[in-house]
């Protein structure tokens, strides 16, 4: 009535992604929701976060932005927070890699930003609203370098490390749904489980809660 996953080389394994990301921007793979899968905590609140600045000269609004940027890095560990960048995959930020995240012009003349992103830890570790307030902390204590400041991008998100580590549990949950539909239909009936084949996707269920799933499809045919 189920057939064996087949075993499949698990590529987000061990990467961190953000929620509002759907894996079907980065591959073909249908967007379907099942009824079956999994809710848990999400690893991260996530925030992003624009460092804009708007001296005249622009070497020195650069080199403003540029310093803030640096000082709001070394000091995100002491406050609990991480800070990283990427729209799919998420990449620590770092004193090492923080020319990687661009200056962009901003929404008036002779201004510039750059946008990152605020993590603060969830899992059970902490709620959502504790995690927000966390990186409202973090926002308020890193100084303004010259005109250079910075705050809330847009609307906070979510991240989970590693969604294909969870397929086993996903699978047998479905399993699990497909067996008992099966000893509700009786004899006549069996149940076709199809898209096992298909990789783990995500969507944000709560405030501080993913839901992890499989796009299977379910199907009730006349038993043989």
């Amino acid at each position: 009535m189920l057939g064996a996953v087949p075993l499949q080389a698990q590529d987000l394994e061990g990467l961190e992604i953000v929620v509002t990301a759907t894996r079907i921007d980065q591959d073909d793979y249908s967007d379907t929701m099942p009824a079956i899968g999994l809710r848990k905590p999400a690893d991260f609140l996530v925030q992003s976060v624009a460092i804009r600045g708007d001296t005249r000269d622009p070497a020195q609004r650069r080199r403003e932005i540029r310093t803030m940027l640096t000082d709001a890095i070394r000091r995100a560990e002491s406050i609990g927070v991480e800070l990283a960048y990427g729209d799919f995959i998420l990449t620590p930020l770092t004193v090492v890699n923080a020319e990687e995240v661009s200056l962009q012009n901003d929404s008036r003349p002779d201004s510039e930003r750059v946008i990152f992103l605020v993590k603060a830890p969830l899992g059970g570790r902490q709620s959502g609203d504790a995690a927000q307030a966390q990186i409202e902390r973090f926002i308020e204590a890193v100084p303004e370098v010259g005109r250079a400041q910075m705050d809330e991008w847009g609307d906070n998100t979510l991240s989970i490390v590693g969604p294909d580590e969870y397929r086993p549990e996903i699978a047998a949950m479905i399993a699990q749904d497909a067996n008992a539909m099966a000893g509700r239909m009786g004899e006549s009936y069996k149940v076709e489980v199809t898209g096992l084949n298909m990789p783990v996707q995500w969507a944000r269920s709560g405030p501080a809660e993913v839901f992890l799933y499989i796009p299977y499809e379910l199907k009730i045919v006349p038993a043989p």
